[in-house]
């Protein structure tokens, strides 16, 4: 088998440590000095049994038992009567004993990172007594370190960053690896450090792993990112080392050292001039490799004619300028504007400022287009004032407005019909003249606020909108009148010159100079007796008695007619009345009624209750009459009488029945069921004179009798019924059918001679019936008896 170098050097030194240990354990080193031992029998000697300690290779890989090291007693003479004992940690399992010879040996690999020693106990024993011949000693065996584990980086990979355009030497990251080996023993623990890729931007401290910047002036905006290998070998560095490796990711962060620069030395754009004030004319953008807050702009117009009319911002996200109007364009006053536009980095970084201006500057031109503009008035507001005396016709005021673009197109007028609803004005189409229109009235309407329509005559769509407020102007043509409706009494025991009212008045008009009122009576009542009137000059009046001892019986309200005169020009005046009612007062004046009573009645009743009593008697009168009736209309006979030929009074019913939805006709169905239980009820003003039977079977019995039986009982209810009328009621059943088995209900053919029904059994039913028995009967003598 052939060995790389590497392996022949670890195998050379197993050589050598084995035999250099094997020695000192075959010499029994090192021994230290023990109490004198006593052995029955025996003269006392001094003996060496006490043992320190083993030294064993670790990671032994050999087929055979590893010799660790031999136990010996002096006593041992080497006969085979001494037995060596071992026992304690890893006694028998790792380390054997042979008891003859003390030889001990390692039967299992032994590694020093998991133990690095073993403590055991070893006893010499008698094999005949089995009693011990040494007392027991306590050892260590120690696992001897050699150099089989690499380095390790714990915390890798590692990721770090540093400015870009760092000085060389400026500290990135720290990486550190660790060796499980024995650091007090041996090379086997000492790392050295070393970078295998990322030069030559990067160097690492060989002792410390501190990785370093190699080279200046690295460049974010070239290469942003590095990628590292660091080495970590063990034994210095030496050949036959292990070692481990780990990776660093190293980022270089940005610096503003790049200044903004636009990518165009001029720009242009077209704007229509009808664009309105704030709108967005344009977005520029300075180019800045850098990123973040080293990006971050600000935009300024510097130079130009557009200074007051554009202005220019910065977009926080995009970092553009954005470029606005402050004021209307006006393609006729001006067609078009020149900005010089700068922009520079809001933070720059004194440390590169030698690199150049971080500012830069691009001209902007903006063309002004063109855009047919509807007319335009002369002013945004026409006041004007007439006078609501005028005539219809009469001018007002005249607007104007003209078209703004170079054609200058004809404007026609007319006015916004949803300000001026009621149609008070007109407006000259041509001219822009405004007239009246209808009669003006202040009172109605101070302001009217019109709206004028101006549009062109070449593009109707373009309309223009001027703005006119119309004051009317106030004439003396509203008479005063009261301020209220005032509510004047007068105590019957009032005395004369006592002030009863105060009064004022009210004029819809309004002077320049205020209101002035003159109060007096009319020429009518200047004379009375009872009341005079003080003109106060304040625009009141006062009213006064002229007599006392008012009474209520003699004339209770009093009508006092007042004359206003206001101070126009020309003056208005009016007559206006007021109501006085004398009413009766306490002690202090206050009003306790203003009713008149009627002190001429006897036993002191008032008007109220002499027509309560009146009404009480009316309503008894009423009540006697009606009772009175009643009793006559009672005593009427309910029949004809034979005298009276019941031709002369012919009455008609024309109702009509419900149909199928009036339950209160009678149909063939209950005229066939025959067989209802009927209550028998007595009727309460008719003594009924036949008495009921037992009603008979009608089963075996002919139709035309069952229907005949039918109606007949039903005559003997209605005449004992206490709900039915007091007077004869005739119930007709006209549904006859297709050949009804009743055949014909109808008496009007009951007397002609060839006639065989026989209605004598009528003369039956009662004295209501008599009259029909005797005309329908076939007695000739009932027919005219």
């Amino acid at each position: 088998m052939k060995l790389g170098k590497v392996e022949f050097c670890h195998f050379l030194q197993l050589i050598a440590l084995f035999l250099c240990f094997s020695g000192m354990s075959q010499a029994e080193l090192p021994r230290s000095r023990s109490k004198p031992y006593f052995q029955s029998g025996r003269s006392r000697t001094k003996r060496s049994w006490v043992w320190n300690q083993f030294f064993v290779l670790e990671e032994y890989m050999g087929s055979d038992p590893l010799y660790v090291g031999k136990l010996h007693s002096d006593v041992d003479k080497g006969d085979g009567s001494i037995k060596y004992i071992l026992s304690g940690e890893g006694a028998s399992s790792i380390f054997i004993i042979d008891e003859n010879t003390g030889d001990i040996h390692a039967t299992k690999r032994l590694d020093r990172e998991e133990q690095a020693y073993y403590t055991l106990r070893a006893q010499a024993l008698d094999r005949l007594t089995n009693k011990p011949v040494e007392p027991e000693s306590e050892f260590v065996i120690k696992i001897q370190d050699i150099n089989d584990n690499e380095p390790r980086f714990l915390d890798g990979p590692y990721t770090a960053g540093v400015p870009e355009m760092s000085p060389v030497g400026t500290s990135v990251v720290q990486v550190t690896a660790t060796d499980a080996d024995d650091p007090t023993y041996g090379n086997s623990a000492r790392v050295v450090y070393s970078i295998l890729q990322g030069q030559p931007y990067f160097s690492v401290e060989p002792k410390t792993g501190v990785i370093k910047t190699a080279l200046p002036n690295m460049d974010r905006e070239a290469k942003d990112q590095y990628l590292l290998v660091i080495q970590a070998k063990d034994m210095v560095g030496q050949n036959g080392g292990l070692s481990g490796t780990t990776s660093v990711t190293v980022t270089l962060t940005d610096v503003n050292d790049n200044p903004p620069r636009f990518p165009r030395r001029s720009y242009q754009y077209n704007v229509p001039e009808s664009l309105p004030v704030a709108s967005i004319v344009a977005r520029i953008k300075a180019a800045d490799a850098d990123i973040g807050a080293n990006a971050e702009m600000e935009y300024k117009i510097v130079d130009g004619d557009g200074l007051g009319v554009f202005k220019i911002s910065v977009d926080k996200d995009t970092q553009e300028g954005i470029i606005t109007i402050q004021k209307d364009l006006d393609f006729e006053a001006k067609t078009s504007y020149t900005l010089r536009i700068e922009a520079a980095n809001k933070d720059a970084d004194p440390r590169f400022l030698s690199l150049g201006p971080f500012s830069d500057t691009t001209t902007v031109k903006i063309i002004v287009e063109d855009v047919d503009e509807p007319p335009v008035f002369s002013s945004p507001l026409y006041p004007m004032e007439v006078s609501e005396a005028t005539q219809v016709g009469n001018i007002i005021g005249t607007v104007a407005a003209h078209d703004p673009d170079a054609s200058n197109s004809p404007v026609r007028y007319s006015i916004d019909r949803n300000t001026d609803l009621e149609r008070y004005f007109n407006i000259d189409a041509n001219s822009g003249v405004i007239t009246t229109a209808k009669s003006l009235d202040r009172e109605t309407n101070a302001v009217h606020n019109i709206t004028v329509l101006a549009m062109e005559s070449q593009n109707p769509s373009q309309v223009g909108r001027g703005y006119v407020a119309i004051t009317i102007l106030d004439i003396n043509d509203n008479a005063p009148e009261f301020a209220m409706d005032y509510e004047t009494t007068v105590c019957e025991n009032a005395q004369p010159g006592q002030v009863i009212q105060k009064i004022s008045a009210v004029d819809k008009d309004e002077p320049s100079n205020g209101h002035q009122f003159y109060f007096s009576l009319t020429t009518d009542a200047t004379n009375n007796h009872n009341f005079s009137l003080k003109d106060n000059k304040d625009n009141t009046a006062s009213i006064l008695t002229r007599r006392n001892g008012f009474r209520r019986q003699e004339q209770s309200v009093y009508y006092l007619p007042i004359f206003i005169v206001d101070s126009g020009s020309p003056s208005l005046s009016s007559t206006n009345t007021l109501t006085i009612r004398v009413c009766d007062c306490d002690a202090d004046g206050v009003a306790q009624t203003c009713n008149a009573e009627a002190y001429v009645l006897p036993a002191g009743l008032s008007t109220g209750a002499l027509i309560a009593i009146l009404a009480c008697v009316l309503t008894l009168l009423v009540l006697v009459l009606l009772i009175v009736t009643m009793r006559r209309r009672k005593k009427e006979p309910l029949i004809f009488d034979e005298e009276r030929d019941i031709r002369e009074n012919i009455v008609r019913y024309d109702d009509e029945g419900g149909g199928e939805e009036d339950t209160e006709a009678f149909d063939m169905a209950a005229l066939r069921n025959l067989n209802v239980i009927r209550d028998t009820k007595t009727r309460r003003d008719v003594t009924p004179e036949i008495q009921f039977l037992s009603r008979p079977t009608f089963k075996s019995i002919p139709d035309n009798v069952i229907f005949r039986e039918f109606i007949w009982e039903r005559l003997k209810e209605a005449d004992v019924d206490p709900c039915a009328p007091p007077y004869d009621s005739l119930q007709t059943y006209a549904f006859e059918g297709n050949g009804s088995v009743a055949e014909s209900l109808s008496s009007l053919d009951s007397i002609s001679s060839n006639s065989d029904q026989n209605y004598d059994y009528l003369s039956d039913w009662g004295p209501r019936f008599k009259r029909l028995a005797d005309m329908y009967g076939t007695g000739q003598e009932s027919l005219y008896s």
